[in-house]
């Protein structure tokens, strides 16, 4: 029986089939040259290494329910410009295996240290969007004087707080399948991503559809972070707003990063969704290369 304070899959039927479509999607990726499992207090955590120009390294954190094949669009527009090391974050669905429980941010922190360390990287670039720019923004906060920047598309709970409704229609994707409609669970995932239809004909949504229903989380929740936490933000940091996300209202986060950001360049997208990854792959790619050679 699995532990109930960690992250798991709902049984080994389930855990199959989200492992055949992660394999199906990261068959579709550029080629990587390494795969690491890097051991930490908190369980291993799975990294691929995507070779390519030479440059301070690019370190990506996927969103919630997500894991590395998530970044198949952004992957070939980023390879143009840096070497990229994609994570599957500890406690979501992916390859990372957790084997202790997560209880706080500092938790979260210490064990993305300890991944860092075990690849040897000083001081890269961090890109995280939704779950994973908060996970980012948490990393820098909390350990200081680690990153060299912070690209954050879309972050939840950094600038501002989930809306009370769009809490209210998540609460179904916690849930086993037995209690949720499989319909409802795909309505709920295509109006989190502004109206893309999922569908088992996408491998990337159904491979993150696979893990809202195969997998259990067990983390803590994020928390918004408090005003002097960001102004005390010692990075640059790219923030990238989507204007019909609903995990925010977009025009307050963007007011408040740049009220608060010593070192911000923050540009709302009014036209982009919470899915601004799949929606702008090749104008994130062009504006975040501009972002790091600055920043270095």
């Amino acid at each position: 029986m699995p532990n109930p304070r960690i992250g798991h899959f709902r049984g080994d039927a389930g855990r199959a089939r989200f492992l055949a479509t992660y394999r199906k999607c990261l068959a579709d990726l550029p080629p990587y040259d390494q795969t690491f499992d890097i051991p930490t207090s908190f369980g291993t955590v799975r990294v691929y290494r995507f070779p390519g120009p030479e440059g301070r390294p690019v370190v990506l954190l996927p969103g919630r329910n997500a894991s590395t094949p998530m970044w198949g669009d952004n992957l070939p527009g980023l390879l143009a410009h840096r070497t990229v090391f994609a994570v599957d974050l500890l406690g979501e669905p992916g390859l990372s295996v957790q084997e202790r429980e997560l209880r706080s941010a500092e938790d979260q922190a210490q064990w993305f240290d300890e991944m860092l360390a075990g690849l040897a990287l000083t001081s890269p670039h961090l890109m995280g969007v939704s779950f994973g720019g908060w996970s980012a923004t948490n990393y820098a906060v909390l350990k200081p004087g680690r990153v060299t920047s912070l690209t954050l598309l879309d972050p939840v709970m950094t600038f501002a707080p989930i809306p009370v409704r769009t809490m209210l229609m998540m609460v179904p994707m916690g849930l086993p399948a037995a209690v949720v409609p499989e319909a409802l669970r795909r309505r709920v995932l295509k109006w989190i991503t502004g109206g893309t239809e999922v569908d088992d004909s996408v491998p990337t949504a159904a491979l993150i559809a696979s893990g809202t229903r195969d997998f259990v989380l067990r983390q803590p929740a994020p928390t918004l972070f408090a005003a002097d936490q960001l102004r005390a933000l010692d990075v640059p940091v790219l923030a990238l707003i989507a204007g019909r996300s609903v995990i925010h209202d977009a025009e307050r986060a963007a007011a408040t990063a740049r009220k608060l950001l010593l070192h911000g360049r923050i540009e709302l997208w009014p036209d982009a969704s919470h899915a601004i990854t799949g929606e702008y792959p090749e104008r994130i790619a062009e504006t975040a290369a501009t972002f790091w050679a600055e920043a270095s």
